[in-house]
This record gives C-alpha cells, sequence and structure tokens, in this order.
C-alpha cells in the first residue's frame, strides 16, 4: 500500500471518529487501528471470521441428531452443547449479547421489535450504549464486512455492515452468503443467520423426535456445507485463515429456553469439548448483590400453616453482625417483620421470623451455629405445624441442631416479598456482608432431624430421601451469565441483580459439591458473549477494559495449537 493511500485511510479513520464524538458516543483512548492490505497477497496471511447462527438449535438436541457438516466441523475445532443461556432470553437480547459481547444484565435490550434498551430512571443520567462486533471491526481493520439475515428488525440494527442484503428467506440468506463469498475479495467478517429451526420448533417442540425440527436442523446444516465449500473455493483462499464459528442465539424458544452449542473451527485447531471445571459461584459482596425469583405465583409463600424446610451451603470470607443473606421476608427493623430470613451475627448466625403484617407478633429469633471459621457450612430452617397452637421453628448447623422455638404467635409467614439469596437490610447494619453460596434447596415439607443429618453433604439431589418434595434446587455453580436456574422438576429460576461476579473456587467446594479432579486445569465457560470476544481475539482486535466485554474468547487458552 503506497503511502498516500495509507494517510487516506487513517485521514478518514479521523473524521469518522470526530463524527461519533459528535453523536454522543465515548471516546476512548484505544491503541492505533491495524491496517492490512486489502489485495490478500501471497505474502501475508489474513485472518478472517465467519459466523453463523442456526437460531433455535438446543445443544443436546444438535448432539443426539449430529448433522454431518457441523460434526466434521468440530474434529477441528472446541465446542461444546452447554452454551449457558441468559437471564433474558429474546431472540433480540440473546443476539445483542452475541453481538456486543455484554450480558443481557449491561445491554438490557429484550425487544425483538425496537432493539431498544428501556429508558433510564434519570432521564438526565448518560446513556449506556455497548459497540457490536462490526463496529470494532471497521475501527480496527481494513477488511470488508456482511451481515446477512432474513430479519428485518436485526438487519436495522446491524446497519453499518458494508453488505446487508435485503433477503427474507434461509435459502435467499445462503445463495446471497455465497454470492458475496464469491465476489469480495476483501470480505473478512461475515455474519449469517438462519432462522427455519426456529420456525419448526415452535411449530412442534424443540427436539430430535420432532420430524419438522430435525429437518429443519439437516437442511441448515446443509446450507453451512454450501457456504464452507465457497468460502474454501474463493480466490485468496490459501492467504486467507478463516475461524469458522457455528452457534445458536440460543436453544429452543424465547419462552423457554435451552443451553445452547458453539464450534469454532479452524484448520489447526485439535477437535476437543470445553468444559467448566471446579466449582464456580457467585460472590455477594455488597447490599446490590442478589439472586432472587421473580414471582413464584405463591410457592415459596409458607403463609399460616405450611410446612417447609431451607437448606444451603454458605461459606462467609469475612465476619460482621446484622446482614440479612437469605429470606422470603420484608427487611427487619427493631422488632417488625414478616417472613422469615436467615442473618449473620458476627461468627455465628441465626433464622428470624416475625408476622407484624399479618396481625402477628414481630421478631422470633431462632439462633443457629458457629460459621466463623471461613470454612463452609450446611445451613437448614425447618418449620412444622404440629396443631393450631404450636408452630415450631429449628435451625441446624452441619446436620446439627441449634435451638427450636414456637412460632404460633406470628400468626402468619405471607410476604409478597421474593426468595432472595443476598443482602437483606437488619437495623441498618450489615455492609460489610461477603459470602459465598450453593447448592439452595427448597422442600414443602419439614425434614426430620435424623433426614437433615444424614444428608448435609449428599452429592445427587435425586438420591434424597425427600426428592419428591424438592420444590426449588439452585446450585449457582453456572460460572456466568445472570441466572442461577433452578434444577428441580418444578419451581423457578432466580435472576442475579446488581454487579455480581463469578469467582472460580477450583476445589475449594462445599459438602454437597464433588470436587473436580480437572479443577486446575482449563475452566471455559462459555455465553452468548463468547461470539463477539472470540471474533476480536481471532482478528486480533484488543479487548479493552472499557469495553465492557464480558464473553470468554475460549481460543487464547488453546494458543499452542496454532500460534507457530
Amino acid at each position: 500500500m503506497n503511502n498516500i493511500s495509507k494517510n487516506i485511510k487513517v485521514l478518514s479513520f479521523a473524521i469518522l471518529c470526530v463524527g461519533l464524538t459528535i453523536v454522543g458516543c465515548k471516546k476512548y483512548d484505544n491503541p492505533p487501528p491495524v491496517f492490512e492490505e486489502l489485495d490478500n497477497s501471497d505474502r501475508v496471511i489474513q485472518r478472517k471470521v465467519l459466523v453463523i447462527s442456526i437460531d433455535g438449535v438446543t445443544g443436546s438436541e444438535l448432539n443426539t441428531i449430529a448433522p454431518p457438516i457441523i460434526t466434521d466441523l468440530a474434529k477441528t475445532g472446541k465446542y461444546t452443547y452447554n452454551v449457558l443461556r441468559g437471564a433474558v432470553t429474546t431472540d433480540a437480547s440473546s443476539w445483542v449479547s452475541m453481538l456486543t459481547g455484554t450480558s443481557y444484565s449491561k445491554h438490557q435490550i429484550k425487544d425483538d421489535v425496537t432493539f431498544r434498551r428501556p429508558p433510564a430512571d434519570d432521564e438526565h443520567g448518560a446513556v449506556v450504549y455497548y459497540r457490536n462486533v462490526l463496529d470494532y471491526v471497521m475501527q480496527y481493520k481494513s477488511i470488508k464486512t456482511a451481515f446477512v439475515t432474513p430479519w428485518s428488525q436485526l438487519r436495522g440494527y446491524m446497519k453499518q455492515a458494508d453488505y446487508a442484503p435485503n433477503v427474507s428467506t434461509d435459502i435467499a440468506v445462503k445463495d446471497s452468503t455465497i454470492n458475496l463469498l464469491n465476489t469480495s475479495n476483501s470480505l473478512g467478517a461475515v455474519i449469517v443467520n438462519f432462522k427455519d429451526v426456529q420456525t419448526a420448533g415452535l411449530a412442534g417442540s424443540f427436539t430430535a423426535s420432532n420430524a419438522g425440527y430435525k429437518a429443519a436442523i439437516l437442511k441448515s446444516d446443509e446450507y453451512v456445507g454450501n457456504i464452507l465449500t465457497a468460502l474454501k473455493a474463493r480466490k485468496n483462499y490459501a492467504a486467507e485463515d478463516w475461524l469458522v464459528i457455528v452457534t445458536t442465539n440460543h436453544g429452543g424458544s424465547e419462552a423457554d429456553s435451552k443451553p445452547g452449542f458453539i464450534v469454532l473451527s479452524n484448520k489447526n485447531f485439535k477437535g476437543q469439548e470445553v468444559k467448566k471445571s471446579g466449582f464456580n459461584t457467585v460472590l455477594f459482596n455488597n447490599t446490590s448483590i442478589n439472586a432472587s425469583v421473580p414471582n413464584d405465583n405463591g410457592l415459596y409463600d409458607s403463609g399460616s400453616s405450611k410446612d417447609f424446610t431451607v437448606q444451603m451451603q454458605v461459606k462467609f470470607n469475612s465476619l460482621t453482625s446484622y446482614p440479612g443473606f437469605l429470606s422470603k421476608g420484608s427487611n427487619l427493623d427493631l422488632s417488625k417483620m414478616t417472613g422469615w430470613l436467615f442473618m449473620e451475627t458476627g461468627s455465628n448466625w441465626a433464622a428470624v421470623l416475625g408476622g407484624t403484617g399479618n396481625g402477628g407478633t414481630g421478631k422470633t429469633q431462632i439462633n443457629g451455629g458457629a460459621i466463623g471459621d471461613l470454612q463452609w457450612h450446611t445451613l437448614t430452617m425447618t418449620v412444622k405445624t404440629v396443631n393450631a397452637t404450636t408452630r415450631t421453628v429449628s435451625t441446624y448447623t452441619d446436620g446439627n441442631l441449634n435451638a427450636t422455638a414456637n412460632i404460633s404467635n406470628t400468626k402468619s409467614l405471607a410476604t409478597t416479598e421474593k426468595l432472595t439469596l443476598g443482602y437483606k437490610n437488619v437495623d441498618n447494619g450489615g455492609g460489610a456482608l461477603n459470602f459465598h453460596g450453593a447448592d439452595l434447596i427448597y422442600f414443602n415439607t419439614a425434614l426430620d432431624a435424623a433426614t437433615i443429618k444424614a444428608n448435609i453433604a449428599l452429592k445427587d439431589i435425586t438420591k434424597h430421601p425427600n426428592y419428591a418434595n424438592v420444590t426449588g434446587y439452585w446450585p449457582i455453580n453456572e460460572g456466568g451469565e445472570g441466572l442461577a436456574t433452578n434444577a428441580a422438576p418444578g419451581g423457578y429460576d432466580m435472576f442475579l441483580n446488581g454487579g455480581f461476579t463469578w469467582k472460580g473456587l477450583g476445589i475449594d467446594v462445599p459438602a454437597s459439591v464433588t470436587p473436580d479432579a480437572n479443577a486446575t486445569g482449563k475452566s471455559i465457560i462459555v455465553t452468548p458473549a463468547t461470539i463477539t470476544a472470540a471474533a476480536m481475539y481471532w482478528l486480533k482486535i484488543p479487548i479493552l477494559p472499557e469495553f465492557g466485554i464480558d464473553g470468554n474468547p475460549v481460543l487464547n487458552q488453546f494458543e499452542v495449537e496454532f500460534l507457530k
């Protein structure tokens, strides 16, 4: 490239940056852009990226069907059939996570029509905006971009692509992609979207047993093969190094989403299924971080006579007094509260119950055991209605009974408060709360002391003698995204709120978790945000902290295979 043309490119980029600043985009102190030759001469191997999303493909069902092209790609790819689903899984929210590398908790876009973030509570506050992957490509690379989808609203969201053909069917998506690969030598970042699989799933079910769903997956797989054939037939293919990503926006439907899949393939990669290793849980370390059930439809409301048991694994990382850390009730204001909560009392814990809002007495505090050694402990509370005048509550630490009390004077524990893991205000104290939680279980019966003692270290919840009574089970071991998934047959997921972080604790596990022998190896958490992170990594675009990208690039843990 001669100096004149190079200067023109730099000047053009400067003008673009001025334009972005005028409309209010944040200025970043970024490294200079990397301009590469467009003619892809034989002396330069240029990295490029092709992303193909087949919407609605569930990872487990893809594994069952084993379509030939995608299965073959996995032989030279890093892949998983268990991409974590986001806290909100509309088509829009999933695609925005894929394209910006951020989780829903940050971008908060879920409307399939407008692709707009809801208005902020403070109308004068800063506008929150996360750039998409093609925006980064435009800034840092001198390659052409393409976005091919039959979904017009998504195409509008990605309007800055160099090529965005107006197509309305999957077969047109395939044909247009092939045409672009055949005609544009400078093409280097391509995103392709197929929708027929999702349509077939909605018409029947998102399972391999649904003939229409299976046929749609196989047809999309055929289209992937057609596109790969065109890719390899490119005039400059020998001077190009393509990363091919095949994935899905989410498994299943918007209303009932399942884990998806991803294959990151390159001719130099060794085939390997990537997995999470060790124990990865949430750090609850301030007053705004919590996990809660938005609406349980009364399932976890214990009322005036329901029996129940709540059990969880807890490790406190520091000792403080009077923060609530697990609750289905109101804040505790001196002696007034409705519902129940667990609270930290220095080196011990306690359960507090009250029915002030229901005409009953204020708090009844039942002490628990010691938790001051900063190790994992199993905390259990049972509530049992014996008769009209006796309703007992008992607390246990590591299966050992601490105390029992009669709470019949509380009248009722009924409350509209959410079942919440995380800070609850107790007399305006406890701001230094800092703990990890795991294996939270809710039983709709009061377990007896012997059953509690015998099962505090149970590794498989399905083997519990009262498994039929489990109405909520949250392992809290996902390692990413904003969802604590309910693994019980019934019940509800918990949604994470606040500036939460997931921490890999390796083999530092509670009694109910089996230590992972591979915990010292590569623990790879794959989420929809991985798409942008992996694409940027492959294109050698810096992933700067101010970009806010949450996705795991994945490939940076396997560089020995392709960096020569």
